[in-house]
C-alpha cells in the first residue's frame, strides 16, 4: 500500500482516483510516497525519504519549497488549467465590478433597509453609482495561458478589443486564441492601448511589482486593472497614489491585504477565482491522476521542477532516473544498466532547467541493486523502479 497524505480537504471526487486496494488516502498518514496539498504552507516543511511527489490541487505553488523538492527527487505537480473556467468568469464579472459602481450601489440600497419610499430613494440617488460600458473598450490581457486565453476570446463577445501579450505562450494556446485578438509585442504595448488590463502570470522574480509607479505612468489615463493571479504583481504603494490621482480609475483583486482592504477605488475578493464546486473537483481529479501516474508508471505530466516526460509502459520493466542536466549522463547512465546485461528497449531523456529525467523500458527482469549502482553516478538524484 502507498500512503497519500492530504494536507487540505480535497474534493471526494478526486479521493476516489485512488484505488483503496493499492492506495492508504488521509491526513494523519506516516512515511507518504505523495502528498496532495491546495493551500497548506510546506515551504519550511521537512520531507522524508520515502516521498516522491507532491500535487498541487491548483496552479499556484508558492506554497512549496520547488527547487529544494527538485533537489531531493521529489516530483513537484501542478493543475494548470483545471480551475481556468472558474477564474475566467470571475475575471468577467470584475471587470464588470471595475467599470460599473455596483458594490457601492449594493452598500448604499441596504442602507434604505426599514425606511419608506425605497423606490423614489433608489431613483434619486441611483445617479451617483453611474459607471462605463465594457462595450468597445479595450482590454489588455498580460498572460495568455490556460485562464488568459480564456478570457481573451470570451470577452470577444462583449464587443471588447482585445489585445494579448505572452512572450512564454505554448504552440497549444496560441492555437487556441481567436483571430481576432492582437497581439502584442511588448507588456508596453498593452499599457499604452488598453483602456482595462488583467493579468494572468505567475509569480516569479520578474513579474513581482511589474504594475508599479514606472508602468502605470505608460498607461492610459483611466485605466481599470483586474488582478486575480498573485497579488505582490502590484506594488500597493503605487497603485494607492495612481488611484489618489486619477490615473487609475478602478482596480479589482482576489488578494486582499492590510493595505487594500476598504480603500476607495480598490475592490477585494475574498480569493474566490477557483471557489466553485467544479474548480475544486477538477483540480483535485487531476491532481490525483499526475499523481498516480507518476508513482505507477513514472510518468511526469504537469511538473513544475522537472520536465514533462511520459511513455507507455510496455516492457516487462522500468527504470526511471532523477537527475542533474549535465553532459554525459546519459551515457554514464546506460552504462551502468548495460553492465548488468541488462538490455533497455527503449528509452526517453527531457530536461528542465538545472534537472533532467530519463525513462528506460526494459525486457525482462531488474536486479533491485540497479538502484544502488545508478545513485553511484555523480549527478543522480532518485531511482525508481517499476
Amino acid at each position: 500500500m502507498k500512503n497519500i497524505k492530504l494536507l487540505n480537504k480535497i474534493a471526494p471526487v478526486g479521493i476516489d482516483v485512488f484505488d483503496k486496494t493499492k492506495y492508504n488516502v488521509s491526513d494523519d498518514v506516516d512515511a507518504p510516497e505523495g502528498i496532495m496539498v491546495r493551500s497548506a504552507d510546506m515551504l519550511n516543511a521537512e520531507f522524508g525519504p520515502e516521498l516522491k511527489a507532491i500535487a498541487r490541487a491548483g496552479a499556484g505553488v508558492n506554497n512549496i519549497p520547488v527547487k529544494r523538492c527538485a533537489e531531493e527527487g521529489i516530483v513537484v505537480f501542478n493543475t494548470p488549467g483545471a480551475n481556468a473556467n472558474g477564474v475566467k468568469e470571475l475575471t468577467i464579472c470584475a471587470l464588470l465590478l471595475a467599470s460599473r459602481k455596483i458594490v457601492k450601489g449594493v452598500e448604499w440600497a441596504n442602507t434604505l433597509a426599514g425606511t419608506e419610499g425605497v423606490a423614489k430613494a433608489v431613483e434619486k440617488g441611483k445617479s451617483a453609482f453611474a459607471g462605463v460600458e465594457l462595450a468597445g473598450k479595450t482590454l489588455g490581457v498580460i498572460g495568455l495561458g490556460a485562464i488568459g486565453g480564456m478570457v481573451a476570446n470570451a470577452v470577444r463577445h462583449l464587443d471588447m478589443n482585445v489585445v494579448g501579450c505572452d512572450p512564454y505562450i505554448s504552440v497549444d494556446a496560441a492555437w487556441g486564441l481567436s483571430r481576432n485578438i492582437e497581439k502584442a509585442a511588448t507588456y508596453d504595448d498593452i499599457y499604452a492601448m488598453s483602456d482595462y488590463i488583467t493579468l494572468h502570470v505567475p509569480s516569479t522574480p520578474e513579474t513581482k511589482g511589474m504594475i508599479n509607479a514606472e508602468t502605470i505612468a505608460k498607461m492610459k489615463d483611466g485605466v481599470r486593472i483586474v488582478n486575480l493571479a498573485r497579488g505582490d504583481l502590484v506594488n500597493t504603494d503605487d497603485l494607492k497614489a495612481a488611484l489618489a490621482s486619477g490615473k487609475i480609475a478602478a482596480y479589482v483583486t482576489d488578494f486582499p491585504t492590510e493595505e487594500t482592504v476598504g480603500v476607495d477605488g480598490i475592490i477585494t475578493i475574498p480569493h474566490l477565482g477557483a471557489s466553485t464546486e467544479e474548480s475544486e473537483d477538477n483540480c483535485a481529479v487531476m491532481a490525483a491522476r499526475e499523481l498516480t501516474e507518476f508513482l505507477e508508471n513514472g510518468n511526469i505530466t504537469n511538473s513544475v521542477n522537472y520536465p514533462n516526460v511520459s511513455m507507455p509502459h510496455v516492457g516487462d520493466a522500468r527504470i526511471c532516473v532523477m537527475h542533474s542536466n549535465t553532459p554525459n549522463m546519459l551515457s554514464s547512465i546506460s552504462g551502468v544498466v548495460s553492465a548488468q546485461n541488462i538490455n533497455i528497449e527503449n528509452m526517453i531523456n527531457r530536461s528542465k532547467g538545472e534537472f533532467a529525467y530519463t525513462i528506460m523500458e526494459i525486457k525482462g527482469s531488474v536486479p533491485a541493486s540497479i538502484a544502488d549502482d545508478l545513485k553511484k553516478v555523480a549527478g543522480v538524484i532518485r531511482v525508481n523502479l517499476f
